[in-house]
Parts: structure tokens; sequence; C-alpha cells
């Protein structure tokens, strides 16, 4: 089954994180599929940058977000207007 979650890539007391489709029993930095974007928590404010489009091609196809993923899509990415949900 694939997975929707963050690939931790950023240095020693510096995250920064990339958005990925990946087998869901891989470890964390394992490999990947597709990197869908990036996450970094450190700028102010945290910048968050992924492809909607490729985000629900990957939905479609089965991938289910990790709860982190889910949570910085519904804060960072919907407009407020044209709210849609993460399920198929």
């Amino acid at each position: 089954m694939l997975a929707i979650r963050l690939r931790r890539v950023g240095s020693k007391k510096r995250p920064y994180f990339r958005v990925v489709v990946i087998e869901a029993s891989n470890p964390r930095d394992g490999s990947f599929v597709e990197i869908l974007g990036h996450y970094n928590p450190k700028s102010k404010p945290a910048k968050v940058d992924v492809d909607r489009d490729r985000l629900q091609y990957w939905i479609g196809k089965g991938a289910r977000p990790s709860d982190t993923v889910r949570t910085l899509v519904a804060r960072h990415l919907t407009a407020p207007a044209a709210q849609t949900p993460l399920t198929p």
C-alpha cells in the first residue's frame, strides 16, 4: 500500500521535509516513488509547497496521506472557499 508522508532531508537541528509518495512498509527516509513537494517548518511562517494535482492523482490511485500531511494540506494549501476532502 502506498502512503503520502514526510521525508526528512534537513541537517541536524535544521529540519526540512519532502512530501513523498512511498511504500507504507519502507522506513521514513527510505526509497520513494515521487516527490510531491516540500515543507520548511523553520521559516516564519512555515512554508508548504505541494503539487495539488499530483496529490489528488495519488489519492485517487489509493495512496493514503499520513495524519501530518493531511493536517499540513488542510492548514496551508486549502483555500477557504474551495475546501475539498482528501479522501477518494
